[in-house]
């Protein structure tokens, strides 16, 4: 089972109007809402892929329970942690063909209570997990090393970190490391403090605070990824493709990561299918969505190549 872990989620609505006017009402023809945060989009890839898969977070309030509902009547298995204060609103306003305006809530402010017990929950939850996903940020009241904390609690569990920032600094600073993190060029570029250029990553990815990881995947968007296994540095290069909706597709990248993780594929596949799972996604309307269907036809024009 992979355990995939949302700390802050939220109930993402997407308002599309044909031209955003400020200081004037705009009325909206069309409004979706889902059950959102990085980590439930990674959930329903994996479950459009027919793995099994278990959401696990905080949630809390009548936005909580739209999310948790919405995860039932799609018949996604979940074991929130509840908390006092409501989960919070991330609003995307689609407008002037093709721009996409956000507006996100900082989210609820948590407290020592909420999350020592959902650290109890957590022990009792990965005890059947094959595979963990830690994704996006983290709500008002965890402290910066809140992941580092869960990677510790994994018991050697593969764990796939998805965040940045302080947060990820953090993580990278225990004495026990989290198994893959896929940060893109600008990540890095944060987190070493200073600017760097694709040619530069080899090197980079050999220093210290980079030690005892064992997988690294380096995000370039459309130019595919800079991707170390252990010692072993890879090229992934993918097919130019008809983008209708980008967002969400780092998401998917880790859900197909995770994805051939549990099913212990080889480097060569495993790369390729996160990258083919990220693509789909960007292929689609709806954030964290794919369609297998297309699966097969975009993995095979995807390349590695051994650097």
């Amino acid at each position: 089972m992979i355990v995939t872990v949302t700390m802050n989620p939220s109930l993402d609505m997407a308002y599309s109007v044909a031209q955003l006017v400020l200081d004037d009402v705009n009325r909206v023809p069309q409004v979706e809402k889902t059950a959102g945060g990085k980590g439930l989009n990674v959930t329903r890839v994996l479950h459009q892929m027919n793995a099994p898969v278990l959401a696990t977070g905080l949630i809390g309030g009548n936005i909580g329970k739209f999310i948790t509902d919405q995860l039932d009547d799609t018949q996604i298995a979940h074991a929130f942690y509840p908390i006092a204060n409501e989960t919070r609103n991330s609003i995307a306003i689609l407008h002037d063909d093709g721009k996409q305006t956000e507006l996100l809530e900082a989210g609820p402010e948590i407290t020592e209570q909420e999350a020592e017990g959902f650290l109890a929950q957590f022990e009792n939850i990965i005890k059947e997990a094959d595979v963990l996903t830690l994704s996006g940020s983290l709500p008002k009241g965890l402290p910066n090393n809140f992941y580092q904390q869960l990677i510790q609690k994994s018991h050697g569990i593969p764990t796939l970190l998805d965040t940045s920032g302080q947060s990820l600094s953090d993580a990278l600073s225990g004495t026990v490391k989290p198994f893959l993190i896929k940060p893109n060029l600008s990540e890095i570029q944060s987190l070493i403090g200073r600017s760097l250029t694709v040619s530069d990553l080899k090197t980079v990815l050999l220093e210290d605070r980079f030690t005892g990881i064992e997988w690294i995947v380096v995000s370039l968007g459309s130019q595919g990824a800079i991707a170390k296994h252990q010692e072993t540095f890879y090229r992934v290069t993918i097919p130019k493709i008809d983008t209708i909706n980008p967002v969400g597709s780092g998401d998917a990248t880790i859900a197909g990561l995770a994805y051939g993780i549990q099913q212990q594929l080889d480097d060569v596949s495993l790369l390729k299918t996160g990258m083919t799972t990220g693509m789909l996604n960007a292929q689609e309307h709806k954030t964290g969505w794919i369609n297998y269907d297309n699966f097969k036809e975009l993995f095979d024009q995807v390349t590695v190549e051994k650097i």
